[in-house]
């Protein structure tokens, strides 16, 4: 098999001649540049200067000798957005700061900073009108530019036997909708003022569907798997309730994934959540996710081998291979060895999985730690 069959094979739920493996190809399934340099030096690949395909995150793009070297699947399309745009810092004092096109104001630490974080949302406020809401200048998702180069990149990937992956143009509506005006405001307005938080929904529902509508357009006879990101889980329960969420936000995020499969029927929905999210995981079949990432096996309801009892029939899952809250970047390349062969055991029989990590590999984990899951994920999966 070559990496797309592999990839599809276990996308139907059929066991390939191996666990296909995933490192880079979204958003959240990538390697901090730090990780990324000391990786590539363990592994005796020369010096590069690194590009992102998430500048936000300090995400490295991986070189293609490095996949290669790893034996990885995947291969991942980036359209232009706020975090992989070329921009210059602005010098904010302690900080570098960054104005997306959005409006938001990210900084990152000048000592030693590993990633931006969010300092200024562009509607800060909790009373937040409708009217302000519509006429506030937002971006245009659905721009030719965007795509620009992607679709002869996809043909050299297709043509490699590399399955193809392409990511969302921005973070899910209940993220995003965070990052304009603030998650405690957002919440409240949930509560109290819903038909401005529904205004909101709304407004970023329609630049989903431009994104995806000249997305697909452009590539969708190329691309393999199409990514949503959103995130409703706490290590504990979920951010917010589940009435809340079919309420407010199941049926938005049903009309994004409706589209996805119009417009690509033969690629794969991949839904992406942090945390415990086993409440929504029905709500989540129902409305079209056919893959859930990143299986955060550390959350309270997410133990591997239940999630694949009760829903390995209609969901593939992409990740959990290896705990990156614990094992990975503190325990030792036997521990590691022993967390990526528990994993696999309980998710891998019958098809239905692609390893990943749980979200991104971090600056702090060692190279030999990642070369030791690489060689666990070989040694389980030949």
């Amino acid at each position: 098999m070559n990496s797309r069959t592999r990839l599809l094979t276990t996308l139907d739920h059929r066991e390939p001649d191996r666990v296909p493996f995933d490192l880079g190809s979204t958003q959240v399934t990538g390697i901090h540049v730090v990780a990324y340099r000391a990786l590539r030096s363990a592994l005796g690949l020369p010096a590069v200067e690194a590009q992102f395909c998430d500048a936000i995150q300090l995400l490295a793009l991986p070189d293609d000798d490095l996949l290669q070297a790893l034996g990885v699947d995947t291969r991942g399309l980036f359209p232009l957005n706020s975090h992989n745009l070329p921009f210059d810092e602005e010098d904010g004092g302690d900080y570098w700061l960054y104005r997306d096109e959005w409006g938001i104001v990210h900084r990152r630490p000048k000592a030693d900073g590993l990633y931006y974080s969010i300092w200024q949302t562009p509607l800060p406020h909790e009373d937040v009108s409708v009217q302000e809401i519509e006429r506030y200048p937002w971006p245009d998702m659905g721009a030719a530019w965007r795509f620009a180069g992607l679709r002869e990149q996809a043909e050299r990937q297709r043509a490699a036997g590399y399955a193809v992956v392409l990511k969302d143009g921005f973070a899910g509506i209940f993220e995003f909708a965070q990052r304009m005006v603030g998650m405690e405001n957002l919440l409240v307005m949930m509560a109290l003022r819903p038909e401005a938080a529904e205004a909101l929904f709304d407004q970023l529902l329609a630049l989903k569907l431009a994104y995806w509508q000249r997305a697909l357009s452009e590539l969708g006879d190329l691309v393999d798997v199409v990514t949503y990101a959103d995130d409703y889980g706490s290590q504990v329960s979920q951010i917010i309730s589940p009435r809340m969420f079919r309420r407010l936000l199941k049926p938005r995020v049903q009309q994004v994934l409706q589209l996805q499969q119009k417009l690509a029927p033969h690629a794969y929905r991949f839904f992406h959540s942090d945390g415990n999210v086993r409440p929504l995981i029905p709500d989540f079949i129902e409305i079209g996710v056919q893959i859930l990432n990143p299986i955060h096996i550390r959350a309270a309801g997410m133990e591997p081998a239940a999630l694949k009892r009760d829903f390995g029939r209609d969901l593939v899952f992409w990740g959990g291979g290896v705990d990156t809250q614990g094992v990975l970047p503190s325990g030792t390349p036997q521990q590691v060895k022993d967390d990526v062969r528990r994993n696999v055991a309980a998710l891998a029989p019958g098809g239905g999985y692609v390893f990943n990590t749980i979200h991104n590999i971090q600056a702090d984990v060692p190279a030999e730690n990642v070369i030791a899951m690489v060689e666990a994920l070989r040694e389980v999966s030949p």
